[in-house]
């Protein structure tokens, strides 16, 4: 019995020192853990410095920004999967913003161009009339523009010296038959738009008429009567012109980017304010080699058939131009592009909540699909809503702290808030006061110096430079108002803050505060409620 005691007490010494050296060699591998961690955290440094309201405002080191901000450091873990510029939005803010993505296709833009043109007459088929001899307008017989005229028909009669002594020639020909003469005194006439009926009658009666009729060569209507009875015409004078409404040309103008997309015989749809319910079919027919050098476009002509008179000279007509397909290449929504004035970007879904905007080289742009010729891979994700501000956070390299969810102690869409300062000048006159406040843990505003704007109901009289005080800042649309106003009984002798204002130093300032006023910051809120 002796011996087994002995025993026993041997085993249980053996698992205590066994306990203990468990115990010890834990403690160890904890503190080793720790002290890891600690190294890690000592490594870690900033990528770089940004300015709290200004994030293009970046520096190597700390610093304070142009307003006066303590810089932020950005470190590498903020910047979302160790790449700068992309962001991370939870899957509920996602929701919120009502983001939406659409994949990166391959296929062909069937563009079409939608334009204004002008409906004018058929220069082919237009006809101006000049009088090639000096003379005076004896009879007009037509007597406003747009009247219709019948080829053959008589327009005016025309008075000239020289187309009586071109008669006169024609008849001293004949009495001396000579051949030659003739043929020569004819051709003078016919020259002189001397139509040929009164040539043979002038044969036939040899007698010179003091006045010759000058016909129509074609039927249609006129255009641009320029003359009157009675006045006095002479060669190079435009007297009218005669044009057809049966063929009728629309002028199409284009911007200059579309310009090498349209092609002879590409299909045109037109359609007029005045009959909406109308819609004329044609074709490119004519693409002009230069462009307007006053709107910068360039111009493009249809031929339409208008048999019932219904397209006139002067309307302005709604073109349709479907041009043919281009080669296959990227394509992805109108929609999704966001152009800037020096780049073309899309912001690209990485998925689980990660998005990072990039820039993108942009082909031919059609109503509802924009050509990619570099920068996406067929298949990828882009944002097509609420990608601008994705897009302004993504090119800022943002730590996206506007998306992420705020503190359930402090909501950062508060509108007011409680804040110790130090008075550091007043402008009574503008209602103004300079400020230096600690930080803003809601608003994530570091301490530093600003100028607000007093409420009307607060005293001025009450601030004086160099005061300690307790301020509650209202915002207002982008203005920052002080809406009311605690004054502690401040101890003469307690130390002011220094210019370089730490937060630590006003959180020890606000409990000094507190314990001569008697009244806390939970206090203060409740008042603010009130």
């Amino acid at each position: 019995m002796k011996i087994q005691l002995n025993k026993s007490f041997f085993i249980t010494v053996a698992l205590l020192i066994a306990t203990a050296t468990l115990a010890h060699y834990s403690a160890l591998w904890r503190m080793k853990e720790t002290t890891g961690s600690d190294d890690v955290a000592a490594e870690k440094k900033p990528l770089y410095w940004v300015a709290p309201m200004d994030p293009n405002y970046k520096r190597d080191n700390a610093g304070k920004s142009p307003m006066g901000m303590d810089l932020i450091p950005v470190y590498k873990d903020a910047v979302g999967d160790q790449e700068i510029g992309t962001v991370t939005i939870s899957p509920d803010v996602v929701n919120n913003l009502g983001v939406r993505t659409a994949p990166v296709t391959r296929g062909r833009l069937d563009l079409t161009i939608s334009t204004v043109g002008y409906v004018q007459y058929d220069e082919d088929r237009l006809v101006h009339i000049h009088p090639r001899v000096e003379g005076w307008i004896e009879k007009l017989h037509v007597k406003a523009a747009g009247d219709p005229v019948i080829q053959g028909e008589p327009l005016y009669a025309l008075y000239s010296p020289t187309l009586v002594n071109a008669q006169e020639e024609l008849l001293l020909a004949l009495k001396r038959n000579n051949p030659t003469l003739i043929t020569a005194a004819m051709e003078r006439l016919s020259a002189l738009q001397v139509p040929h009926s009164e040539i043979n009658r002038l044969k036939k009666s040899g007698k010179v008429s003091q006045t010759i009729t000058i016909t129509a060569p074609q039927s249609g209507v006129l255009d641009n009567l320029n003359t009157r009875e009675g006045m006095f015409v002479k060669p190079g004078m435009e007297m009218m012109a005669i044009g057809q409404l049966e063929h009728i040309w629309v002028i199409g103008e284009i911007f200059e980017r579309q310009a090498a997309s349209v092609q002879v015989g590409d299909a045109v749809r037109m359609r007029l304010d005045y009959l909406p319910g109308r819609e004329w079919k044609g074709n490119v027919d004519y693409i002009y080699p230069s462009l307007n050098a006053k709107t910068r476009t360039a111009q493009v002509r249809v031929h339409f058939d208008s048999s019932d008179r219904f397209l006139r000279p002067g309307m302005f007509a709604q073109m349709t131009i479907v041009t043919k397909p281009s080669r296959e290449t990227l394509l992805i929504p109108r929609e999704a592009l966001i152009r800037t004035g020096s780049q073309s970007r899309v912001v690209l879904a990485k998925g689980e909540g990660r998005f990072k905007s990039i820039a993108v080289k942009v082909g031919r742009i059609g109503e509802d699909k924009v050509e990619i010729l570099s920068g996406l891979k067929d298949g990828e994700r882009i944002v097509t809503s609420a990608q601008f501000l994705i897009d302004s956070e993504s090119s800022k390299t943002s730590d996206f702290k506007r998306m992420a969810h705020a503190d359930d102690r402090i909501t950062a869409s508060s509108d007011s808030v409680w804040v110790s300062a130090r008075v550091e000048s007043l402008m009574t006159e503008h209602r103004m006061v300079t400020l230096a406040h600690a930080a803003i843990e809601g608003w994530q505003w570091p301490a530093m110096v600003m100028d607000f704007t007093v409420d009307e109901a607060v005293d001025m009289s009450r601030f004086g430079s160099g005061m300690n005080i307790h301020v509650e800042i209202r915002r207002e649309d982008n203005n920052f108002v002080i809406s009311q106003v605690h004054i502690p009984d401040m101890d003469p002798d307690n130390v002011q803050p220094t210019d370089a204002m730490e937060h630590s130093d006003l959180e020890s300032m606000n409990h000094q505060e507190m314990d001569h006023s008697g009244m806390d910051h939970s206090e203060h809120q409740q008042e603010a409620g009130q």
